[in-house]
């Protein structure tokens, strides 16, 4: 039996006693009739400062008029974001994974505190995503997640265009490997439309991830934002939304165990960022649900990569759409006996029902979803990797690599801007391990991205020769040998604070080993002598933040 349709609004909007809390609603809309109904919240990311965003209020009105036609009364509110690709390789940046929380507090804020039925958030940046699940997991209101989708390819001279090709621009034009008229076409085409990066980074990855997830429309995570069929979707997630109210379908009923390796899977066979590991343990962690970094190891040894997709591979979120998109390797992964298809997802149907009508197998006209028995990769590419360097896990990514072991020595920075200034004065050289360090989720504080130093030593032709290793993150749009997450932190006391110049470090993805070639004994000498540095912030935000926030291996949370 279900609960009444509107049982928590009923609190603000029930009786006499509350009549004060009628005639306000009145002044925003409410009329006789409209009390009986769900009052439900389309949360709303969006804003002006990026592409990523800027396209969200007219899905947003969307979503507003499809509510009231869903017999529901829809009331708008807004949360806070960052543009990682604007605030990369600033200050800025260290403000990116705290909006995250952010977003969580702001939405978890709103909804509680006006005791909403339900939440129709739309979003488009990286942190939009896990923190609107967050929020979600936590309160345990029904909910969906709408996408505002991703942004169509840039083209120049015939190629296509992600914002990931401006950042690898620089090193290429710095290192002298590319004309002042490619450098300046790349920036002036590389952005064409509203829409979320365009690769498999970590925007759709999430976006993606939700599908899988049970926690989003199946084929509502790769369109473009300008194309109508994204609004389309957004009206029909209004509908589905109003009908899990009625049928009392809460995220916590759809965010299982099982369901969360579903979207892992997703990750794996779609080469999707390093930053799913973090934020789904911390999606996890808001669910209730048992979930580590050994989990993620125990997935990507069963699936294998099955998209051709960007930073690694040759296409874009807009062509893997047209080739069938999540749901076509979702259906390849629940035949091959990979996907939990007794899931629930937010329309009532298990995934293995909403699945039904896909194909078993990707059309043959396209490359982009390779044939389940020709995958680009056996295994997936995002490995956990253990050693005294980092005791406590670090993330890596591990495919498309010549070669993917390295032992060099340690090229030591306490900051990105100190390692950009060694890069652009090509002070790194092809064996070179870089350390960046002090940027984890405390030391940073706010564990910010590295795309503008991977990007210009990719650039500068060192993606494959060069190893990097940090406490902070990697953007969706990173490849090469590039180990991130490393923990315990610097700033916490974790072995990589003792790295010193010139030491031998060494990377093995077969072996799964971040290991530092030094000797217990002057291990032990070095961390007697190691002072905690003073904190960067003390107070604000991102004060605040790192005295709470837990370490990467756990999710990076708050709370």
């Amino acid at each position: 039996m279900t609960e009444p349709l509107n049982k928590r609004s009923q609190t603000i909007t029930a009786g006499v006693a509350r009549s004060p809390n009628r005639a306000m609603l009145r002044a925003v809309g409410f009329k006789d009739g409209d009390w009986e109904k769900p009052i439900v919240g389309v949360a709303n990311g969006h804003s002006t400062m990026n592409p990523c965003n800027a396209g969200l209020d007219p899905l947003a009105h969307r979503a507003g008029e499809a509510l009231k036609a869903a017999g529901a009364m829809p009331q708008s509110f807004g949360f806070p974001t960052v543009t990682d690709g604007i605030s990369m390789g600033t200050e800025g940046m260290k403000f990116s994974l705290v909006s995250r929380e952010v977003i969580a507090d702001s939405i978890e804020t709103a909804t509680q505190s006006q005791f909403l039925d339900g939440v129709l958030a739309i979003g488009g940046c990286d942190k939009n995503m896990p923190g609107v699940m967050i929020a979600l997991a936590r309160m345990n209101v029904p909910g969906l997640f709408c996408y505002g989708g991703t942004i169509k390819p840039g083209k120049w001279k015939g190629q296509d265009l992600t914002i990931v090709s401006s950042f690898e621009a620089v090193g290429s034009f710095a290192a002298g490997k590319m004309s002042e008229e490619d450098f300046v076409g790349i920036e002036k085409n590389a952005c064409p439309s509203f829409g979320a990066c365009g690769g498999m980074y970590t925007a759709n990855t999430m976006s993606s991830a939700f599908e899988a997830l049970g926690m989003s429309l199946l084929g509502s995570s790769q369109m473009a934002n300008p194309d109508p069929e994204k609004a389309d979707s957004v009206a029909q997630s209004a509908a589905v939304l109003v009908n899990a109210i009625r049928r009392n379908i809460k995220p916590r009923d759809i965010i299982t165990r099982q369901s969360i390796e579903n979207a892992i899977a997703l990750v794996m066979a779609t080469g999707g960022s390093t930053n799913a590991t973090l934020h789904f343990l911390a999606i996890a962690h808001a669910a209730g649900v048992e979930w580590t970094l050994d989990d993620f190891e125990r997935v990507r040894r069963k699936v294998p990569v099955l998209c051709n997709l960007k930073p690694s591979g040759q296409y874009v979120a807009v062509d893997f759409h047209r080739a069938g998109g999540v749901p076509q390797v979702l259906k390849m992964l629940l035949v091959n006996g990979l996907l939990h298809g007794d899931c629930l997802t937010i329309t009532g149907k298990t995934m293995a029902e909403e699945l039904a009508n896909v194909p078993d197998a990707p059309r043959a006209d396209q490359d982009v979803i390779r044939p389940f028995d020709k995958p680009l990769y056996a295994q997936g590419h995002l490995a956990i990797l253990k050693g005294n360097l980092a005791p406590n896990g670090s993330v890596a990514k591990i495919t498309g690599l010549k070669n993917p072991s390295i032992t060099g020595p340690a090229r030591v920075f306490n900051s990105e801007a100190e390692a950009m200034e060694s890069i652009m004065a090509k002070k790194i050289v092809a064996g070179d391990i870089i350390v960046i360090r002090y940027i984890g989720p405390q030391g940073g504080p706010g564990m910010p991205e590295m795309l503008a130093p991977t990007g210009a030593i990719i650039g500068q032709g060192l993606g494959e020769s060069t190893g990097f290793i940090t406490d902070g993150r990697f953007s969706g749009g990173t490849w090469g040998m590039v180990v991130g997450h490393v923990a315990p932190e610097a700033f916490a006391g974790g072995p990589i604070a003792l790295v010193e110049e010139g030491d031998s470090i060494t990377i093995d993805a077969h072996q799964q080993l971040i290991q530092l070639n030094v000797s217990d004994e002057e291990l032990a000498r070095r961390r007697a002598a190691w002072v905690q540095p003073a904190p960067r912030y003390t107070s604000g935000v991102l004060g605040k933040f790192a005295r709470l926030v837990s370490g990467a291996d756990t999710g990076a949370v708050t709370d």
